[in-house]
């Protein structure tokens, strides 16, 4: 009696198996008739998800011209590249914090990027006082990018003192126009 039953055991799984490759069968599909039910999609279609946490993705926007920088665009504040100083002094001054944040932030989110700050001074004072001035007002501002989080290797400090005058003349309205940090990006200098 055991015998009959091991063999017709064999018997159904072997009829089991006979029929057709699991791919060529066709699956039933289960349609739900309640009010707001979602239909299933025809066998080879898709759907979305509902209520998937997918990024929209606004194509209406332009896309920015070839060429652009954020750091040129006149809109931006990265585009605004000098700090002016008071006379004989290296204190940056609170009007200019936002600016020197805005490109220690810039700093942080690209850290391959490279700033030269170059220090400047008026003509008046000594050579050795003016190039003395300007690394100081130049130091001072890569102190405080630095402080902002941006890393060492990022930033350069050098003094020019006062041989890159920005306005000509000796009035103080060209003394105040060369008494400036500048802020110079890889690619600039």
């Amino acid at each position: 009696m055991r015998a009959l039953w091991i063999s017709l055991l064999a018997a159904t799984l072997l009829a089991a198996c006979a029929g057709s490759p699991p791919d060529e069968q066709a699956g039933a599909s289960v349609e739900d008739r309640k009010p707001g039910a979602v239909k299933p999609p025809a066998a080879g279609q898709t759907q979305p998800v509902p209520g998937g946490n997918v990024a929209r993705v606004d194509l209406t926007q332009p896309k920015p011209p070839a060429g652009y920088s954020i750091l040129r665009d006149p809109k931006s504040i990265l585009s605004k590249r000098s700090v002016y100083f008071d006379l004989d002094s290296y204190t940056i001054k609170d009007e200019y914090r936002p600016l020197v944040e805005a490109h220690a932030k810039y700093l942080r989110e690209n850290p391959t990027a490279k700033v030269l700050i170059q220090g400047n001074t008026d003509e008046r004072g000594g050579r050795e006082y003016n190039l003395a001035l300007g690394q100081k007002r130049a130091d001072a501002m890569k102190r405080m990018i630095l402080l902002l989080g941006a890393k060492e290797e990022q930033v350069e400090a050098v003094s020019l003192g006062e041989e890159k005058p920005k306005a000509q003349g000796s009035t103080d309205e060209a003394y105040a126009e060369n008494r400036r940090d500048d802020i110079l990006y890889g690619g600039e200098y």
